[in-house]
């Protein structure tokens, strides 16, 4: 024999790449069970994926086991450990406390007489139920690989209902970033569950919108607008910062063939949609060879993501330009009254009342759109009324009074919710909370919040700067004013955020302030 064949160099076995980890706990008071337990299960893979043993020696470390691993897949749970049910309150604890429906229990127990399997299997929401003597290593290997497989369908239906439910809570408000967001990271949250569980993932776009606005100058700069796993803290990154290498050179592969480029650890699909850029969707950490309906599920996926993604842009631009008119319509208007900054200072005003009062964001969002036309009516009302320089006589002050509902008349009609409540504000932000404002005479609650609202900062604002007919009011007089006319004219509980917060609204009044204010005291 030669002495090249006794001395060949050793080659190394390439090993398959794994892909993860199957948790297994062990419950047993005897060192020997989870001794041979292992041992029968040292060389088991499902799905690339080899056991991770956690063990446990009775039932109170098995409850601090679940509370210290939240994934674990199988439990081989003993029955009679320290006590004779010990295994049975370890099966109540995870089911009714924890409150895990997903980790799949198989009592084990070498004393069948002490827990019937009967009762056992009628009482506790277990999966399986077996005996020690019956347990061989093929029938251990058996029942393993059946409970792993009850155990990823049941992870993979529960993404896919999370991913649903994200896709849900954004339909119900698509004008919002976040839901913009929620939206696509339910859909690719459940692609990624159909594919058998991704582990890393990112929606790449050229799209100017997100969290971190990309700069239209620039449009053809993709960049990852939301991720999940290790792309999840890269949003708002650029495609060369969130991958690298031959992964980036599969971008732009992508984008450059519209197509889709599959790997063995990773994928890449286009997705084409309204704009001629389109986008990305980058998947690692691939769980297993990608089946031929994997690649149909993920051709639906980039054909019609994209175009429900531009939908969804396309809906908010459109707010965005409704916004957008009101809130230049209201500056046409303060033009024209030569009333400087005023529509400015009411706005913040009016935010930092509606926060301090509890409303929600979507309801201080709409105050802060429908506060600019609450003068609208004005536009009626005759120049000459405006630039007198004294006070009003009667059939000026009726005039002057009709603008509230000339505001009203002039939105009423609309359906959108912005100019709707743009023209309650214009009506009733000059009735008072005693019944005695108008036009109407409301009283109390009976008047809208928002108008209550707007009606503390326009006086407020009215007083505290200087136009044609009056000079600005010192800002202990104003302050004076809403404690006397507390629970009057005004909501009492709005003049108490105004008189505990009036250092926040002088610092409003100041950083709009055209002209000399007048002194503070």
């Amino acid at each position: 024999m030669s002495d090249d064949f006794l001395f060949a160099e050793d080659t190394e076995e390439e090993l398959p790449e794994e892909k993860g980890t199957w948790k297994v706990l062990i419950v047993d008071d005897e060192p020997e069970v989870h001794a041979v337990t292992k041992l029968a299960l040292s060389d088991f893979t499902f799905q690339d994926k080899r056991l991770e043993f956690v063990c446990a020696y009775s039932g109170a470390e098995a409850k601090q086991c679940f509370k210290d691993h939240d994934d674990i897949a199988i439990v081989l749970l003993d029955v009679v450990m320290e006590t004779d049910d010990a295994g049975l309150q370890v099966a109540e604890y995870v089911r009714n406390t924890l409150h895990n429906h997903f980790t799949r229990i198989i009592l084990r127990t070498g004393q069948p007489g002490q827990a019937p399997e009967r009762d056992v299997i009628l009482n506790y929401d277990i999966n399986d139920y077996k005996s020690k003597t019956e347990l061989t290593a093929q029938k251990l290997f058996t029942v393993v690989i059946a409970t792993l497989r009850s155990y990823r369908d049941i992870i993979v239906i529960e993404e896919n209902r999370q991913g649903l439910e994200k896709i849900i809570s954004a339909s119900a408000d698509l004008f919002s970033i976040h839901s913009l967001e929620g939206f696509i990271e339910g859909i690719v949250q459940q692609l990624s569950s159909l594919l058998g569980g991704t582990k890393d993932a990112a929606y790449i776009t050229s799209a100017v919108a997100g969290p971190h606005p990309i700069d239209e100058e620039n449009p053809r700069e993709f960049f990852v607008f939301t991720g999940k796993g290790e792309y999840a803290e890269l949003e708002g990154r650029p495609l060369q910062e969130a991958v690298t290498g031959e992964k980036l050179a599969a971008c732009h592969r992508a984008l450059a063939e519209r197509s889709q480029v599959y790997e063995d650890e990773y994928l890449v699909a286009y997705c084409q949609g309204k704009s001629t850029h389109g986008s990305l969707l980058y998947m690692s950490g691939l769980p297993r060879k990608l089946t031929a309906m994997d690649k149909h599920l993920l051709e639906l996926f980039s054909q019609n993501v994209q175009i429900a993604f531009d939908n969804v842009l396309l809906t908010k631009d459109i707010e965005d330009t409704q916004r957008e008119i009101v809130v230049r319509l209201g500056q046409a208007m303060e033009k024209h009254f030569s009333d400087g900054k005023h529509i400015q200072r009411m706005v913040d005003m009016c935010v930092l009342l509606a926060e301090a009062y509890g409303l929600s964001r979507e309801q201080v969002e709409m105050l802060k759109l429908a506060v600019p036309l609450h003068d609208i009516g004005k536009l009626k009302i005759p120049s000459k009324i405006f630039t007198k320089a004294g006070s009003l006589d009667d059939s000026e002050r009726e005039v002057m009074q009709n603008h509230a509902e000339f505001g009203y008349n002039l939105l009423k009609d609309s359906k959108r919710p912005i100019i709707k409540a743009a023209a309650k504000v214009a009506r009733d932000h000059h009735e008072h909370w005693d019944g005695n404002g108008y036009p109407r005479g409301l009283k109390g609650e009976d008047i809208h919040i928002f108008s209550r609202i707007t009606a503390i900062a326009d006086v407020y604002d009215a007083l505290r700067s200087k136009l044609h007919h009056k000079e600005a009011w010192p800002l202990d007089k104003v302050l004076d004013v809403f404690r006397s006319q507390r629970g009057k004219q005004f909501d009492p509980s709005l003049v108490d955020i105004l008189l505990r917060e009036s250092d926040a609204f002088e610092e409003i009044q100041q950083r709009y302030q055209e002209c000399e204010p007048a002194a503070l005291k």
